[in-house]
């Protein structure tokens, strides 16, 4: 199935357990894999068949900024519940979320969690 991409989108928010995550916050990168026809989108070159990934840019956003939730896993639902009930097209998504500043004494790059959800 085809798909449109968004990689590496930043965000700074409130997600975690600790209570220095709840308070301070911190970076968070998203990933969103959009799948959904669009043949008839590069056919038409009509933007109502196709989904505008400025708009679900502005959805996740929302969610990731202004929302809280404890768990990657929980934060990771509600960008696909939302996605998939806001954009009737997309059919499937994948949604990578990456904690590039979790507390955790080490070196890493991140932490992260992938989910796929479809109707």
């Amino acid at each position: 199935m085809d798909a449109i991409i968004m990689e590496n989108m930043g965000f700074y928010g409130y997600h975690g357990v600790m209570e220095q995550e709840k308070s301070l916050g911190q970076k968070f990168f998203v990933d969103a894999y959009l799948y959904l026809p669009l043949k008839k989108a590069g056919e038409t070159d009509n933007l109502n068949l196709s989904v505008s990934y400025a708009q679900v840019y502005e959805t996740i956003k929302e969610i990731v900024t202004e929302e809280r939730f404890n768990l990657l896993e929980s934060l990771a639902e509600r960008i696909c519940s939302m996605v998939l009930s806001s954009y009737p097209l997309v059919q499937k998504i994948k949604v990578r979320i990456k904690k590039p500043e979790a507390p955790v004494a080490g070196i890493f790059d991140y932490f992260g969690i992938e989910i796929e959800r479809e109707r």
